[in-house]
């Protein structure tokens, strides 16, 4: 397969409290250490790694820092990670908005990008006049241009105001002309950024659409930012994760999303114990007149098959002698969304200093292959008289559904991702 893009030691410094990077005395220091000392920039040495959350000592930081990955013909890349990690920076140098400080980027083809709304728009001039500049910037020829007008109008939604300047478009419009005219312009490399995020559930779903065709149906290349995992794990075959400036993942999509998930946000709790986990993951609140002293799973590996019994552990203790107690759990899938549940059957009594040892047996739960977490809530009460909760525990523990049992009759030996998150058990009768 053909390299479209190659990052090679790709690094980019910025200097912090400044709107210029430059002062006398720096400059001063640099000549006399690289023109009369032969050494290297002082300046390229200094800095620290881009951590927004914690102050540093230097006033230097590296937005990012030795990037070096390749990128196929034909790939779409999901580069993923939190605010301040380096995404549109990289994707800033990839499009030539800004200069890496070190390093060097080959590209082979043309580059379109989608990085903030209204990015190469002459606000005064219609839409159809910016379309024909932006054609014009890639290479492209007026009859080029003119022969996928009315594709990209119609693709944006905006025939009405085309012949209206674009300073009058809201942001919405902005973006789905932009998107469209990126997409269109049959550029060899579409870069897009989060910006789609500013368009409608249909028109995200329009956009993600064109970028899959874009890729499989015309072989070209995307690099696609994105804080929603789900149109990642839909859209890119490959995953990147950066943090602080640096690759800490390059792989497939749903690894570089389980990285970025669970591994990076939770490393601290795969190194302490369940009680250590009970507290961390403790919502503040509650009464705890009841509450959870430890979770954990009967297998240590949080291993199970899609027709095996998911069990956890509860141990409770209680600072009132309390009746009635119901152990509550949430299911969620690795993108944070709830996909199910339970509201406790079994209702326990536990007295003033009593500790107690709860085994949860979660039958029948036709989960797909995946990684799952569960949350859990000791309470009382129920849905028409009310409930009272007690102490709440989110992402208690981590556990994932590794395949079929041999001895399953379900058919099947490997699980898609497009299937879903659970099997469901049906009934099958022949009627006359």
């Amino acid at each position: 397969m053909r390299t479209a893009i190659e990052f090679n030691n790709i690094s980019k410094q910025y200097r912090l409290g400044l709107v210029s990077t430059r002062t006398i005395s720096h400059d001063l220091n640099r000549w006399w250490k690289m023109n009369i000392l032969g050494k290297e920039d002082p300046y390229l040495k200094i800095g620290e790694v881009n951590d927004r959350a914690h102050k540093g000592e230097s006033e230097y930081v590296w937005a990012l820092k030795d990037i070096n990955f390749k990128v196929e013909q034909g790939d779409v890349l999901g580069i993923i990670g939190k605010n301040g990690a380096g995404k549109s920076t990289l994707l800033k140098i990839l499009s030539k908005v800004t200069a890496p400080t070190t390093g060097t980027i080959k590209a082979r083809g043309r580059i379109a990008s989608l990085l903030e709304v209204g990015t190469g728009f002459h606000p005064e001039m219609t839409g159809r006049e910016n379309i024909f500049m932006n054609g014009a910037i890639m290479g492209m020829t007026k009859a080029e241009i003119a022969r996928k007008l009315d594709e990209i109008v119609d693709f944006a939604g905006v025939e009405r105001y085309i012949d209206t300047p674009v300073k009058r478009y809201s942001s919405g419009m902005t973006v789905r002309l932009g998107f469209a005219i990126a997409a269109h312009l049959e550029p060899e490399i579409l870069v897009v950024d989060e910006v789609l995020a500013v368009g409608d559930a249909e028109f995200q779903k329009k956009a993600i659409g064109k970028m899959q065709d874009v890729s499989k149906g015309e072989g070209r290349t995307v690099l696609f930012v994105s804080h929603n995992m789900g149109a990642v794990r839909n859209l890119c075959s490959k995953g990147l994760v950066l943090e602080n400036g640096q690759i800490i993942f390059l792989g497939t999509t749903n690894d570089a999303i389980d990285n970025y998930i669970y591994v990076k946000k939770n490393s601290d709790l795969l190194k302490v114990d369940a009680e250590a986990k009970v507290k961390k993951n403790r919502l503040k609140g509650y009464s705890n007149e009841v509450f959870f002293k430890e979770i954990f799973l009967d297998k240590s590996n949080g291993n199970y098959c899609t027709n095996e019994d998911i069990v956890f552990i509860c141990k409770i203790k209680s600072n009132r002698t309390t009746e009635n107690v119901r152990i509550n759990a949430t299911i969620s899938n690795i993108e944070d969304t709830p996909i199910g549940g339970w509201f406790g059957d079994g209702v326990i009594d536990i007295k003033e200093g009593e500790e107690k040892l709860i085994k949860i047996s979660l039958k029948n739960h036709n989960l797909s292959i995946g990684t799952y977490f569960i949350s859990l809530s000791l309470g009382k009460g129920n849905f028409i008289e009310g409930m009272i909760d007690f102490d709440v525990v989110m992402m208690a523990e981590k556990f994932s559904v590794v395949g079929f049992d041999v001895n399953s009759n379900t058919g099947f030996t490997t699980w898609q991702k497009q299937w879903g998150h659970i099997l469901f058990t049906t009934e099958c009768e022949v009627l006359d």
